[in-house]
């Protein structure tokens, strides 16, 4: 066939199966000895762990000699160690035998150190070994082990510790010298000791503070606000000659009063966060050193020391914490209780992360995208979504640079960064600030939507609330303990879930009543009666999970990440997406990196989790398209009911009683159970179809511009649609589905197709290739990745078009798409007819090539015939005419690649990272006057200083163009909105400095070498 891939020419992941051929039993001998040397001589595992380990080992074997080639990137030595480490970390977490060091356990520090492994890479290959062996891993513990294997959890841990260690290390080298200037050069080594331990000090405080007053893992927010309560220690108790800065004269500690500088609140103004919480904070590490360190505290006006000078005298002081041998005393303390915290239940010594240990750290990303921080090397990976779409970036994206109108912090630096840590600080703001301040019970205003019902839903709408809410946030949703203080811990737990739980509460009820007062003026005739849209049981999970998730994410919690909630509140991907534009439309106030968050979830349930077995989507496109049902039912994708209320209560053992404090809730029958029965049932159910607006032009099928009412929207599946058009609203809400994953395809094959230099011809070709594919073909797309019908779509057209590409190239470039996860090419779902040519029956996961050969070139080589060489899109619609009825049951009317809006940032140059985005519309308002429309300016490197922006984009041009590759990074910053503001303010017949003028619209940007 000439379509047909070939793995040992063409496989960039890694497909074939050479590794196996010429392992025999000796080599597989050697294999076990070298594993148990591993056990036992490095690890000094007792017997009871060594054989569990070989176990799982032995089971494992044949699976690891046949998967050589797709695990890692380096030799089979490598991968050999790989699969030990995973062995073992499973062990290790799932066994009954060891849970501490006296009993044999071990922690994934020592597995990687014995294993030559970093956590980077450790992380990237360990979700690949849990695919290939996770029936034997179910056979042997269970089929919750994922569950309780936690890998998610530990590795956001990582990132997060790797971000706060970074904002530490920042944070302190701002605040204090490294030694002391004034110091003879004979003792400069004992300054830079005596500087090391004082960091060290503080490192290792917050570590024991998190250890003690949370939960195994924490949120982002808290453990900040933990770490600047330490900052606050350790500028009230360092000497001051190792300070970095002026306390009576510095910027930075504004808030002053007859007695000095407000410490709290200048840290507070600094670090974007609130007074009270890190009060808080602070009280709880000074009571940790009272107990762990027995300091006895004294207040700021007892004691007579110069690092108190200027100083509010309300503050505790701890005498001599930091001099002398009080300060080694106390590290040693320190480390012990540390020791003894982690011994049994961690699996990382996080002090490492003040170290920056390079071999175990690693150097490379973990998902998504990568984050960069002036003057260090590019180590930590984002925790965000793998969908992060180049229209969209991540919440962690790479920090942005900015011109600080005072400078900088307390050292001398111009650029003040945008960091992960920072951001979250000012989206908590956000939700500090605007919705904590609301009330934990319905406005009026809803009130009155409420009861304007066939009947008053009131009390139906508060008890769901408080008891979806209840199952999302009980204290076991956040992690077991590992500290011994109990009973501290847990009153800490539930005060945090319960101000989570309130905030999302809040949240809820003010998108509900914005969306119903939206509603009310779209069905300005019928009054205020929403009876139809507020007693659909699955609208109001989905908006309490949308609530919900936005306060997880703006706390960046990391055992409760998306998609937990879909969980706990018992909806699908496919039902959330239904809410998510209406949400972020209906809350004008929300952060834009929540925006972005939400955007990064739409893309993660388009691209696959809507697609995934046990979906409701599939529920209502055997009604939209019966074509497929057979399809559905053998594979059994329908979604399980829906749980009832009262089943989600027992399952979390909720009651009246232990819901959150509301006094207006009252107990009420159960609501109406045809609100919640299954929509895998008859399909005359009342099903959630919710219709959102769509900008963009479905290349599917015409989708209205007006948006229709929600209580339409929500109607019976097999019901008219009352905006019109003669389908039914199963149909209209599937439309819109498959308008979105058309929009996402093309934006995504647009950004594969330009990396990969291809002509706009064949982006076209393979664009009409997916549409036809999600027309005619839907059933390729079940259970598996939108990115998979992508690729084998970019290798089946380059084919048809005698295009020299391999698949080993388009993986090549796909590796380096923001979104990418090498499960999407290393393991494709299938399922093997019974009499299928290869022998092999049922489920089965396989590469990318075999997918292509077996599966995708059977089903779609009619449809690739019809965009070769001979046939051309644009034929095709000609020859269709006006003859095309929409997408159910025939092929739709195929439009030309749409005219998606300029991807920001926007790569253009084929051979040089090199990016433009528009200028942003507010600063453009404020600039752009008309008056000013003629002058441009550069942001950007200039040749020299003061140069015109003319000579400046020339002289980039130039070394763009000289055909040399441009090492390192171009000295591209992004100007601030008030810097480039002042500059209108002055003179305009005057020659102003450097920034003389108005930025261009797009703002070049530069990233490092692909290489």
């Amino acid at each position: 066939m000439e379509g047909a891939a070939k793995p040992s020419t063409s496989s960039g992941s890694g497909v074939t199966d050479g590794a196996s051929g010429g392992a025999g039993t000796a080599a597989g001998a050697s294999m076990e000895e070298r594993f148990t040397d591993l056990c036992k001589s490095k690890l000094g595992l007792d017997e009871s762990t060594t054989r569990q380990a070989m176990q799982l080992f032995k089971e494992t074997k044949n699976i690891l000699k046949s998967s050589m080639s797709s695990l890692g990137g380096g030799s089979p030595e490598e991968i050999e160690r790989f699969w030990y480490a995973c062995v073992l970390y499973c062990v290790s977490k799932l066994s009954k035998a060891g849970r501490s060091k006296e009993d044999g356990c071990v922690s994934l520090c020592q597995i990687l150190r014995a294993s030559k492994l970093n956590i980077v890479d450790f992380f990237k290959e360990m979700p690949q070994f849990c695919i290939k062996v996770a029936h034997i891993l179910t056979g042997l513990y269970g089929s919750d082990w994922e569950k309780r294997l936690e890998l998610k959890e530990l590795q956001a841990n990582v990132v997060h510790l790797s971000l706060l260690s970074r904002y530490y290390k920042r944070a302190y080298q701002e605040l204090f010298l490294s030694n002391d200037a004034k110091s003879s050069e004979n003792c400069s080594e004992s300054n830079n000791q005596e500087a090391s331990d004082y960091y060290r000090f503080g490192w290792l405080l917050f570590l024991v503070l998190r250890i003690q007053s949370f939960s195994r893992f924490k949120d982002l927010v808290t453990s900040t606000n933990e770490l600047i309560s330490v900052l606050a220690v350790l500028i009230i108790h360092i000497p001051v000659r190792l300070r970095s800065f002026n306390i009576k004269d510095s910027p930075y500690f504004g808030k002053k009063s007859d007695q000095g500088v407000n410490l709290i609140a200048s840290l507070c103004e600094k670090y974007h966060t609130s007074e009270d919480e890190l009060s808080k904070a602070l009280e709880k590490t000074n009571t940790l050193i009272i107990n762990i360190l027995k300091n006895k505290p004294c207040s700021a006006s007892e004691c007579q020391q110069d690092n108190l000078s200027f100083i509010d005298p309300g503050l505790k002081v701890f005498k001599d914490l930091l001099q002398g041998n009080l300060l080694k005393s106390s590290l040693l303390i320190l480390e012990k209780e540390y020791d003894n915290a982690i011994n049994s239940k961690g699996e990382l010594d996080e002090r490492m992360f003040a170290k920056d240990e390079d071999s175990l750290l690693g150097s490379g990303s973990l998902s998504g995208g990568a984050i960069n921080l002036p003057g260090t090397k590019r180590k930590y990976d984002v925790m965000a979504s793998p969908a992060k779409s180049i229209t969209s970036p991540s919440p962690m994206s790479p920090p942005r640079f900015c011109l600080s109108p005072k400078g900088n912090s307390f050292g001398n630096s111009k650029m003040a960064p945008i960091t992960p840590v920072s951001t979250a600080m000012t989206t908590a703001k956000w939700l500090r600030t605007t919705i904590t301040p609301l009330p934990s019970k319905p406005s009026g205003e809803l009130l009155r939507f409420f009861s304007a019902c066939d009947r008053d839903l009131t009390e139906d709408i508060t008890h769901r609330a408080g008891i979806i809410l209840g199952a999302i946030f009980t204290s076991s949703s956040f992690g077991e303990r590992i500290c011994t203080n109990v009973r501290s811990t847990n009153r800490m737990d539930a005060i945090w879930t319960e101000q989570r739980k309130m905030e999302a509460l809040k949240l809820y009820y003010r998108v509900l009543e914005s969306m119903c007062r939206a509603e009310s003026q779209i069905l300005s005739g019928s009054g205020n009666n929403l009876t139809s849209l507020l007693s659909n049981e699955r609208f109001h999970r989905c908006m309490i999970a949308c609530s919900a998730e936005l306060v997880l994410a703006t706390h960046k919690t990391v055992t409760m990440m998306f998609p937990a909630v879909l969980e706990k509140t018992g909806i699908t991907a496919f039902d959330l997406s239904k809410v998510i534009e209406g949400f972020v439309r209906h809350e004008d106030t929300l952060p834009r990196e929540l925006k972005r968050h939400l955007n990064s979830l739409e893309e993660r349930l388009l691209e696959s989790m809507a697609w995934e077995k046990g979906s409701s989507m599939y529920n209502s496109l055997i009604v939209a398209k019966p074509a497929v049902s057979a399809e559905i039912n053998q594979l059994g994708l329908l979604a399980e009911p829906m749980p009832s209320l009262d089943a989600i209560a027992a399952h979390h053992n909720i009651s009246l009683g232990g819901l959150p404090p509301l006094p207006f809730q009252k107990q009420e029958h159960s609501p109406d159970k045809d609100e919640i029965r299954s929509p895998k049932r008859a399909c005359t159910e009342r099903r959630n179809v919710l219709v959102d607006n769509n900008s963009f032009r479905s290349p599917v099928k015409d989708i209205k511009s007006k948006l229709a009412p929600l209580q339409s929207a929500f109607a019976s599946p097999t019901r008219p649609n009352p905006a019109g058009g003669g389908e039914t609203c199963a149909e209209t809400g599937i439309g819109v589905f498959f308008s979105k994953i058309a929009k996402l395809a093309a934006i995504r094959i647009r950004s594969l197709c330009e990396r990969l230099q291809l002509s706009q011809q064949v982006l076209e070709r393979v664009y009409f290739l997916v549409q036809q594919i999600l027309s005619q073909q839907t059933a390729l797309f079940f259970n598996r990745h939108i990115d998979q019908i992508i690729l084998c779509s970019i290798y089946g057209v380059a084919k048809i078009s005698q295009l020299e590409l391999s698949f080993k190239e388009i993986i090549f470039g796909y590796r380096k798409q923001p979104q990418c996860k090498p499960q999407v090419f290393r393991s494709v779902y299938v399922h093997w007819p019974p009499r299928c040519r290869n022998g092999k029956t049922g489920e089965d996961h396989v590469d990318i090539i075999t997918f292509y050969n077996e599966v995708f070139i059977p089903a779609a080589k009619p449809l690739l015939v019809e965009v070769g060489p001979g046939a051309s899109p644009n034929k095709k619609e000609e020859e269709k005419g006006s003859a095309d009825v929409g997408p159910f049951p025939e092929s739709p009317r195929l439009a030309r690649f749409p005219n998606l809006p300029d991807m920001s940032p926007k790569k253009v140059s084929a051979t040089h990272n090199v990016y433009v985005s528009p200028l942003r519309s507010s600063k453009m308002d404020t600039l752009l006057s008309p008056s000013s429309k003629s002058y441009y300016a550069c942001v950007g490197e200039s040749t020299y200083a003061f140069q015109s922006p003319s000579k400046d984009l020339k002289a980039i041009n130039n070394r763009l163009n000289s055909g040399k590759k441009v090492s390192g990074r171009l000295n591209f910053d992004i100007v601030s909105d008030l810097v480039v503001a002042s500059s209108l303010s002055s003179d305009q017949n005057a020659k102003p400095a450097a920034m003389e003028v108005i930025p261009v619209k797009t703002p070049v940007k530069c990233e490092p070498s692909d290489s």
